[in-house]
């Protein structure tokens, strides 16, 4: 036989061995009876118990202890002392809600064009097929004239023309819109 298995059959029988061994200690045990290990191990007395006491720790250093449940004791004041109230705390006002998205830019805007000449326009919430509806009125300019549907996407407000050309597109800033004319590429800005 080569020797690898000569070894390893050796290590096989070895693990069996102790295999058998250690089961047979632990059915001695599980029967009521002592094991081999067990004779050879001395007994522990119990510890005798004492009763255990529990109190509240006190709180970290530079920390005040935790409120009570127990209303503060009465001060009591002589007649004619004037009573300092402690200062309260007022939280700040909130910042303004600053809407934004398609819903801020709906209802009526006052457009203002590159050579300064201003007219109406009305951002509807109406759906016009995949659009919204709106309007133009006073208009100067031709092609802000036709306005007559706009969208929000990715931010931008677009304003269309009739068959779909965009006529303008705007971005939210400063409480209006700005932006510039397709066509032209002048400046245009819609204020409240």
């Amino acid at each position: 036989m080569p020797r690898p298995l000569l070894s390893m059959a050796a290590l096989l029988a070895l693990t069996a061995t102790l295999g058998a061994c250690a089961s047979s200690r632990l059915e001695g045990q599980s029967r009521g009876r002592p094991g081999p290990q067990a004779a050879l191990e001395p007994a522990v007395p119990a510890m005798p118990s004492s009763p255990v006491t529990s109190a509240p720790l006190a709180p970290p250093p530079g920390a005040s202890a935790a409120p009570s449940d127990e209303p503060p004791p009465a001060v009591a004041v002589a007649p004619g002392t004037p009573v300092i109230a402690e200062p309260t705390y007022v939280p700040p006002p909130a910042p303004p809600v600053v809407a934004s998205g398609r819903s801020a830019v709906v209802g009526s805007w006052t457009a203002k064009d590159a050579t300064g000449a201003t007219c109406r326009v009305s951002l509807s919430s109406a759906p016009a097929l995949d659009l919204y509806k709106a309007s133009a009125a006073g208009c100067a300019n031709k092609d802000l004239a036709k306005v007559s549907a706009w969208d929000f996407r990715d931010g931008e407000v677009y304003l269309y023309q009739p068959g779909g050309t965009v006529t303008a597109r705007l971005r939210q800033g400063g409480g209006g819109l700005d932006g510039a004319l397709s066509k032209s590429g002048a400046a245009l800005a819609l204020a409240r």
